[in-house]
Parts: structure tokens; sequence; C-alpha cells
């Protein structure tokens, strides 16, 4: 039974090394582009031509974040398999993968809600420009 168990925790140790490389790769990812990016689409433009612009942009960008975000969700969900294991030494593993898995989770979050942001600040600005049009016509109108 112990040798089972070490046998266990070493199997462990490299399925968890495995995950730790993928998800430092995603958490660089992360640290370097992807929030930056993020923070890039806080201040939106005014015109409706520079939102859509901004908005193509940001799919590209959602594009490669989301592939990220799937990476290092799969990966979490590999080490899912370990969580009923009791060992004492296993602590330590679990806690950092905690972090990744808050980290992951936060980026993960705020993309989404950025999507929604940015399409509905699109979905605005294009329900404004028809509202303008439709003054203008409706001046037009009245002048003739």
């Amino acid at each position: 039974m112990l040798s089972n168990k070490r046998i266990q925790e070493l199997e462990l140790v490299m399925e968890f090394e495995k995950v730790e490389e993928c998800f430092k790769e995603v958490s660089s990812w992360i640290e370097n582009d992807g929030r930056k990016r993020l923070k890039e689409t806080i201040n939106l433009d005014d015109s409706l031509e520079m939102l859509l612009l901004a908005q193509k942009q940001f799919k590209e960008f959602d594009l490669v974040a989301s592939e990220y975000c799937k990476r290092g969700q799969e990966a979490l969900k590999k080490m899912k398999q370990w969580e009923d294991f009791s060992f004492v030494d296993v602590h330590s593993y679990r806690v950092k993968l905690q972090t990744y898995e808050d980290e992951l989770e936060e980026f993960c979050t705020q993309l989404d809600e950025t999507r929604h942001r940015v399409c509905e600040t699109v979905r605005l600005y294009e329900f404004f420009d028809k509202v303008r049009q439709g003054i203008c016509c409706m001046e037009e109108g009245v002048r003739s």
C-alpha cells in the first residue's frame, strides 16, 4: 500500500510538471500580452467607424485569448482527477494549482466582460447612428 501511494505521488508530480509547464506558458501570455490588450479596450473611441475597427481588432485578439483560456482549462481539468487524493505531500501542488486556476478564471472572466462591453457599445453607437440619420432625413423633409 505504501509503495502504491508513493507511485501515485510520483505520477502526480510528473503530471503536475507537464501541467505546470503548459500553464506557465499560458500564464506568461496572459501577463505579457493578454492583460495589456484588455486594458487597451477600456477607452473605446467615440465614432462608430473607430468602434468598428476596435471591435475587429478585439475579435482577432479574442480568438487568440480564447485559445489560451481553453488550453489552460484543459490543463487544469487533467489535474482535477487528483483532487480525491489526500496525501499530505500533495498540498503544495494543490495550492499552486489553485493559484493557476484563480488567475485563469479571472482573465477569462475579464475577457468575457470585455467582449460583451465592446459588442454592446458598438450596438449602441449603431443605434444612435441610425437615429441621427433618421433625424437628418426628417429635417430635410421638413425643409422641403
